[in-house]
């Protein structure tokens, strides 16, 4: 299932309307169909995205009000049994988050003065460090990829100054690494436009 473009912020209002990010990572398609179907019935919340993943796994991704994510993770969570991988909620989540998931991002080449990459283990910890990125420097969110193609890993992309990159990089990097999450990191200084071509 691809990500609803309903959530996507296109007008510029509906970002007020998302508080909060849930997602629940499990280690069978079958069970993530029936943890879909609960989380749905369990609360009003929006479905970003609901798909299998590399090695078998599979991603849920939803958002709205703080208390209805939290209900239906809870719900989630609870239905998964012993599949569960990795539940996450992320409150007050930065809109352009779910702009970068979506790759609906616009933005001029001249932003692109230096680039920061930030790779994690897993979907749920990347949500995480590209919220932290961005809350804590003058960047832009380019791509936040989740799992797919990567092993279940992920990666977040952004663009700005080289010393706001360094320290979104900075602040992203320490919150992968504080769950033991972070894979790599790196800061690119005027980067050749077609070494991003494929990814922006």
């Amino acid at each position: 299932m691809q990500i609803d473009t309903q959530v996507q912020f296109s007008d510029g209002a509906r970002g007020a309307e998302i508080q909060s990010i849930g997602l629940i990572e499990v280690s069978s398609v079958a069970t993530g169909y029936l943890i879909e179907d609960t989380m749905l019935k369990a609360a009003s919340i929006k479905l970003l995205l609901a798909r299998s993943i590399c090695s078998g796994k599979f991603l849920i991704a939803i958002a709205g009000d703080v208390a209805s994510v939290t209900t239906a993770i809870t719900a989630g969570g609870a239905a998964a049994g012993p599949g569960l991988i990795e539940q996450r909620q992320i409150a007050r989540v930065h809109p352009s988050v779910l702009q970068a998931i979506s790759m609906s991002v616009e933005y001029d080449v001249k932003q692109l003065k230096s680039i920061g990459v930030i790779e994690t283990f897993s979907a749920a910890s990347i949500i995480h460090a590209a919220d932290a990125a961005i809350k804590s420097a003058n960047v832009i969110l380019l791509r936040v990829h989740l799992a797919m193609a990567l092993g279940g890993k992920g990666f977040v992309m952004f663009a700005g100054d080289i010393s706001s990159v360094q320290a979104a990089v900075a602040a992203g990097s320490q919150a992968a690494a504080e769950e033991g999450m972070l894979v790599s990191r790196v800061v690119i200084p005027n980067p050749s436009p077609e070494l991003f071509r494929d990814y922006i």
